[in-house]
């Protein structure tokens, strides 16, 4: 049984590995098209949403070397593996999109108050679609590998692609309203939601990640493809208890103790725990099962009556 999840968490970290190169080599294109296009044209929402993609590149670096290193097996010093690195690696890259949402805002209080450059709107909304369009593209891929293998900091990368395509659409909708109106103030003011909108991503992430990092409780849905594992089982044991389950990376890690007839053997007793460990990673792929084994002596256990 080990050894199926081995193999099956290598299959799901090479995936994982694979998907977190895709943002590496699409935000350094995409900051390089804002960049000369910031410059050119001189929008400052343009050239602020270049500096996030300034800190996506560094921040889908950091990414993909978490995903390789949550991957490592755990060895004598890591007993149980490296996959806290991507809670961690989710908070540095919350840490850099406020920073980033800061550097923003001075930007745009600082060109309300001495005034707009001219702004050349062509070129400008020529990058953001482009923007936009990959953004669009690479998202859909990493979302899928985060789903595939149950990565975080995947899942967080995701949700930022997704921030970067909302600004996108921002940044179009203000140099639109720039053209139309002639009023390069739209600019900063555009400027000014989208730091709001980093900070406020910036929040989300760093509370999932610490979740993870505090080792919160699997989700009640997930706890309950363990019970209803058990309770497929519920004509071969008594009942369980202490149940406690946590998430490291995407290695999920399951404990609880099981109540059995004292009567059993030993043999029989590891045959219906190797069914109850089957039976939980047919619903949570490669999830870590200790089960503690102790005899029934008629004392009542919660939650003994699920299984009653």
């Amino acid at each position: 049984m080990a050894a199926l999840a081995d193999q099956g968490q290598g299959l799901l970290s090479d995936r994982a590995s694979r998907a977190a190169v895709i943002p590496v080599l699409s935000n350094a294109f995409v900051l390089v098209l804002k960049a000369v296009v910031g410059l050119m044209t001189g929008s400052i929402a343009v050239l602020s949403d270049a500096m996030d993609s300034l800190e996506d590149v560094g921040a889908s670096i950091f990414d993909l070397w978490s995903v390789r290193l949550s991957a490592k097996p755990a060895d004598e010093e890591h007993p149980y593996g490296h996959g806290k690195v991507e809670g961690i690696a989710a908070g540095v890259e919350g840490l850099l999109i406020g920073a980033g949402g800061l550097f923003i805002f001075y930007q745009a209080i600082r060109r309300l108050i001495v005034g707009q450059a001219e702004i050349s709107v062509g070129l400008g909304l020529v990058a953001m679609v482009v923007t936009a369009l990959v953004n669009l593209g690479v998202v859909i891929q990493v979302a899928r590998a985060a789903r595939e293998t149950g990565s975080l900091i995947l899942t967080a990368a995701s949700r930022h692609l997704w921030t970067n395509i909302a600004q996108a659409l921002a940044v179009i909708t203000a140099l639109v309203l720039v053209g139309l109106t002639g009023r390069h103030e739209f600019d900063a003011v555009v400027a000014l939601f989208l730091s709001a909108f980093l900070v406020f991503s910036s929040v989300r992430i760093i509370t999932g990640a610490s979740r993870q990092i505090m080792d919160v409780r699997l989700p009640l849905e997930e706890e309950g493809f363990i019970q209803q594992a058990l309770l497929r089982h519920e004509k071969e044991v008594v009942g369980f208890h202490k149940l406690r389950t946590r998430r490291s990376g995407h290695q999920r890690y399951v404990e609880l103790h099981l109540i059995v007839d004292p009567k059993r053997s030993v043999e029989e007793i590891h045959t219906v725990c190797d069914g109850i460990e089957r039976d939980i990673q047919e619903r949570l792929p490669g999830a870590e099962v200790t089960i503690h084994v102790e005899p029934d002596d008629g004392r009542p256990r919660r939650p003994r009556e699920l299984l009653s």
